[in-house]
């Protein structure tokens, strides 16, 4: 019997993603067994300051790929969306699941939607993006930082420390808690991170075998997709909680992709998309970000991160 170790965080979520991950694995593969190395990543522990504050969502992948290059483990599970552009040496990204629904929700105990806050009604979200967006339609509103994992924000919720707060849908609906929520509403206009709603399996690059078990999990529109998505974060220089938004979408054999970035109080906002048969869609990511950069983008950023979290100091970890 063969095993494959599987690293992955330790919160609710994520174990549901890594037991998937292994419940496919085995039923394809009777042969192999899959374990679980659970780990407790920076990014859950440290719950009192903004993640861009402490490095990003690259917390919660570190640790992870730490263990595969000591040799603890084979493979990693992330969140796509919480996968930094750079991946360490002796390490790759080689597959993307199938990407579910992509949508950002609003989440009340008291009012039905977005329309229906009060002016001055306090909504929470960690994310820069959803801030930027959320703000350009509704400048009124006051934001406050929500941070700890799905459970807690939701018990924060109930306990009346916000009007209402922005998760994504699907790990809401991977754990089955929107039952338990009296008012949901799609964001529809909301633009998704890169990576949003998809599930990336890290391995370390020299196991041939670990990656051709892999490559089975993959979804090749979800792995282009996604791929556009990288490749436009990287070449514009944006970290994982940047107020940037960006998505790839495939309809037939058309890819769009479109993209948004400003300052985290929805001003100076700059969107652009761009479109292209999918067989030539290797650099389109790539072009959206030189046109973007073109027109200022550089300099949104660089003003966005100085204004984002003005009142507090960064923690260099």
């Amino acid at each position: 019997m063969e095993k494959i170790i599987i690293a992955t965080r330790a919160s609710n979520l994520a174990l549901w993603q890594a037991y998937h991950i292994k419940e496919r694995i085995e039923k394809s593969f009777p042969q192999v067994s899959v374990e679980l190395n659970e780990i407790t990543s920076k990014g859950d522990k440290i719950l009192d300051k903004p993640l861009a504050l402490i490095g990003g969502k690259g917390h919660f992948t570190k640790e992870l790929e730490d263990e595969m290059l000591a040799g603890n483990a084979h493979m990693a599970v992330h969140s796509l969306k919480d996968v930094p552009t750079y991946i360490p040496e002796g390490l790759e990204l080689c597959a993307i699941t199938t990407r579910q629904d992509q949508s950002d929700v609003l989440l009340s105990h008291t009012y039905k939607c977005l329309d229906d806050l009060p002016k001055g009604a306090t909504v929470g979200t960690t994310s820069l993006r959803r801030r930027m967006q959320l703000l350009e339609r509704r400048p009124d509103l006051k934001v406050k930082e929500l941070r700890g994992n799905v459970n807690t924000r939701l018990r924060k919720l109930k306990e009346g420390e916000y009007d209402a707060i922005i998760l994504a849908y699907i790990g809401l609906y991977r754990l089955d808690l929107l039952k338990d929520i009296p008012y949901v509403e799609k964001l529809d206009f909301f633009i998704p991170p890169m990576g949003q709603a998809a599930l990336g399996i890290e391995i370390v690059s020299s196991d041939d075998k670990v990656r051709e078990i892999a490559m089975t999990l993959n979804d090749e529109n979800s792995f282009i997709c996604t791929k556009v998505e990288r490749d436009f974060v990287s070449a514009i220089g944006a970290g994982c909680s940047a107020p940037v938004a960006v998505n790839a979408i495939i309809n037939g054999d058309t890819l769009r992709v479109k993209a948004m970035l400003g300052y985290p109080d929805g001003s100076n906002i700059m969107h652009k998309e761009l479109v292209s048969k999918v067989r030539e869609c290797d650099n389109l990511g790539l072009e959206l970000a030189e046109l973007m950069i073109a027109d200022g983008a550089l300099d949104i950023l660089e003003k966005a991160e100085s204004i984002a979290f003005k009142d507090e100091m960064p923690q260099r970890l």
